[in-house]
């Protein structure tokens, strides 16, 4: 009989692991911050990142349905919808921004896994074709924001100091780029707010600090990895992202869907 319960506490201790792993990966948090701008109205934007392939219910049902709720003015996707090129990622990463086109206008900005290869081009013209816009270091008005976005390639040089536009009165400047380790950079070109994802929260997280382990550009124990980060004048946002990419698993760091309300 004994061997009866321990077998049995071995399978409950099994389950409650692999739920415990599965709550960390594909349930899905949003995160809500509210930023003020001297904008004079509010404009709610839905920041998503680093989707990396990754389905949330059938369609990802789930993902769509929580963009949906919020009711955005429109939505910054900042990179890696894909990972490394794969036919499922693509098809995910497609069907998934029709989708969101649907909800609101989406602005997109590359990541460096759309970097890795010459499939960029052709990828970058189906996600124009399903609605997205592209913002290959160029700049989109929209909602009475200057929204400008940072193609990965241009991060590491100064392509930046040359599609910054002038600043304009009562018009606050966003920048939507995959890294935030150029956090620095980002505030020096004078933008308001900063969209960032790649750093997927440091993908382990210490229990009950919001430490992340490790991010990619910044190594161990990572200072740019979630939530808001003030550069001067400058407020840096970073979203944990969605998927996972080298190591399959979060923990302690749910995926996540950031909504900012500039007001």
């Amino acid at each position: 009989m004994i061997y009866l319960y321990v077998i049995s506490g071995i399978v409950v201790g099994v389950a409650l692991i692999f739920a415990f792993v599965w709550w960390n990966n594909r349930a899905l948090k949003t995160t809500r911050y509210k930023l003020d701008t001297g904008l004079g109205k509010s404009v709610k934007i839905v920041h998503l990142s680093d989707l990396h392939g990754a389905r949330f219910g059938r369609d990802n049902s789930r993902l769509l349905l929580k963009v949906a709720a919020e009711k955005p003015d429109f939505i910054a996707f900042t990179g890696d919808a894909i990972h490394k090129y794969r036919a499922r990622d693509i098809e995910v990463a497609l069907e998934t921004a029709s989708a969101l086109c649907a909800i609101a206008p989406v602005l997109y900005v590359s990541g460096n896994h759309e970097m890795r290869n010459k499939g960029y081009r052709f990828f970058r013209l189906r996600l124009m074709e399903a609605g997205v816009r592209v913002l290959d270091d160029c700049t989109a008005d929209i909602c009475g924001l200057s929204v400008t976005g940072l193609n990965c390639a241009s991060l590491k040089n100064e392509k930046i100091k040359t599609v910054t536009p002038p600043a304009k009165e009562g018009v606050p400047r966003v920048l939507l780029a995959h890294m935030p380790h150029f956090a620095k950079k980002y505030a020096a070109a004078g933008y308001d707010v900063v969209l960032c994802g790649h750093a997927h929260g440091g993908q382990w997280r210490v229990p009950f600090t919001g430490i992340g382990v490790y991010a990619p550009g910044q190594g161990l124990f990572p200072g740019l990895t979630a939530g808001v980060h003030t550069f001067g004048k400058t407020e840096v946002v970073i979203s944990r992202g969605l998927g996972n990419s080298q190591c399959p698993l979060r923990l302690f760091n749910r995926p996540e869907i950031v909504v900012v309300e500039l007001s």
